[in-house]
């Protein structure tokens, strides 16, 4: 082997898939993206909590809001994604949210913000995240292509992660120095910036199937959901993640709450232990592949969630003064858990299925995923008024500890590695 090739592949090896200029636009744009939404994730409910003084269960259905779209148009859309092209779906989304999101602080400046307001912008931003996730999904493997979509999937996580600790940050730090609203005018110029890579992309979408004439919608849905349900790889993984999202959701619906009137914690004080607790995320995306070929995906992704979960239980002990690590630590092994297991899971998913159900089937598991959200929005808002903002903690977290153990009611529990193709039933 000449010099010339040693150093093409040392380079390859250094930068991996970032060195494929299409896969680059599609990471600076969702890394652009991530940035907006990790302020959203904290601006939102501080808008609610500090500007317009709301109380613990309206801050819930205000998280709520944003999942609800799941319920009620997830599987349809899956449907309908599986008819189009993926890229100018995400592009019309993003342009959707960027409006959206920027009449906040519009409104606010006019004096006219309104609880209402908010929850519309939530209801409208969640419509457009749904279309935009699972074409997002979908659309990945017309980018990358066999081993490749790990790896693409790890760095597509770790920089969402990595916009997490520097978004939720910036966002208690934004609020402070300038107010709540200003972040959202933030999230709506990142979604900007993703449209515009979206649009520089030169990857040639081949052009979905056209369905019979009839092959109606509803059996297109059917045709996805069946495919999950029956799956028995696929059957645990919706369920852990359908448990785990009802507890997470829980509990941060009801967090910035709980550290703002329980823990007194200042917003630039909540924005840091959100940033810190984000670390994990970051550490969990570079760790999926390592751990995956040490250990196996399957086996290496139990053992990784089955050390890192029991650590959420540190969250409701946070406390004043020297009580405030714990929720750093807390969120950090949590992160470090979960974003493994998604970077796992998702390139699965994408290798695992058939091309032509793909986008019906991330819709399912989304759909099937995310139903507990509002749930557990509205049920942590709930207890948050009801026992305490505490013990609703408590309660939330006590219930996200165990949930992993659903995973081991399929065969990740004997498998050492996911299986690339379908495994028959």
């Amino acid at each position: 082997m000449d010099t010339t090739s040693q150093a093409e592949v040392v380079e390859r090896r250094r930068f991996g898939v970032l060195r494929q200029r299409d896969f680059r636009l599609l990471w600076t744009g969702e890394t652009a993206s991530g940035l907006g939404n990790s302020i959203t994730m904290v601006a939102l409910p501080l808008i609610a909590v500090v500007v317009l003084r709301a109380d613990t269960f309206a801050i819930g259905l205000l998280t709520a809001a944003v999942w609800l779209p799941w319920l009620v148009i997830g599987l349809p859309a899956g449907a309908w994604v599986d008819r189009l092209r993926k890229r100018p779906v995400m592009i019309a989304c993003n342009l959707v949210s960027a409006v959206m999101y920027a009449s906040v602080p519009l409104a606010a400046w006019l004096d006219a913000l309104t609880y209402p307001h908010l929850l519309v912008v939530a209801l409208m931003c969640g419509v457009a995240s749904v279309f935009f996730s699972t074409a997002y999904h979908a659309y990945i493997p017309v980018v990358l292509h066999g081993r490749d979509l790990l790896e693409g999937n790890a760095k597509l996580q770790g920089s969402e992660s990595g916009t997490q600790v520097v978004g939720r940050g910036a966002a208690g730090l934004v609020a402070q120095a300038f107010g709540a609203v200003l972040g959202l005018l933030i999230d709506a110029m990142t979604f900007v910036v993703s449209s515009v890579c979206l649009a520089l992309l030169r990857v040639r979408e081949p052009d979905p199937e056209a369905p019979a004439p009839e092959v109606t919608l509803r059996r297109q849905i059917r045709e996805g959901f069946g495919f999950v349900a029956r799956d028995r790889y696929l059957r645990p993984m919706v369920t852990f993640g359908a448990v785990a999202n009802l507890a997470l959701m829980g509990y941060q619906a009801v967090q910035v709450a709980f550290l703002v009137r329980t823990v007194h914690a200042t917003p630039a004080t909540v924005g840091v232990l959100i940033m810190v607790g984000s670390l994990g995320g970051i550490l969990g995306a570079a760790l999926a592949g390592p751990i995956g070929r040490r250990f196996g995906t399957a086996r290496g992704t139990l053992l990784l969630l089955a050390l890192t979960s029991p650590f959420v239980l540190l969250l409701p002990l946070t406390a004043p003064g020297a009580g405030l690590p714990f929720f750093a630590i807390g969120a950090f092994m949590v992160g470090l858990g979960i974003v493994a297991c998604n970077v796992v899971v998702g390139s699965f998913r994408q290798s695992y299925c058939p091309p032509h159900l793909l986008g019906r089937v991330v819709a399912t598991a989304m759909v099937l995923n995310h139903c507990t959200i509002p749930l557990g929005s509205l049920l942590g808002g709930l207890l948050g008024d009801v026992v305490g903002l505490r013990p609703a903690m408590w309660i939330m977290t006590a219930l996200f500890a165990p949930s992993w153990l659903l995973l081991m009611l399929g065969p990740m529990r004997t498998d050492r590695d996911l299986p690339r193709t379908v495994a028959v039933s």
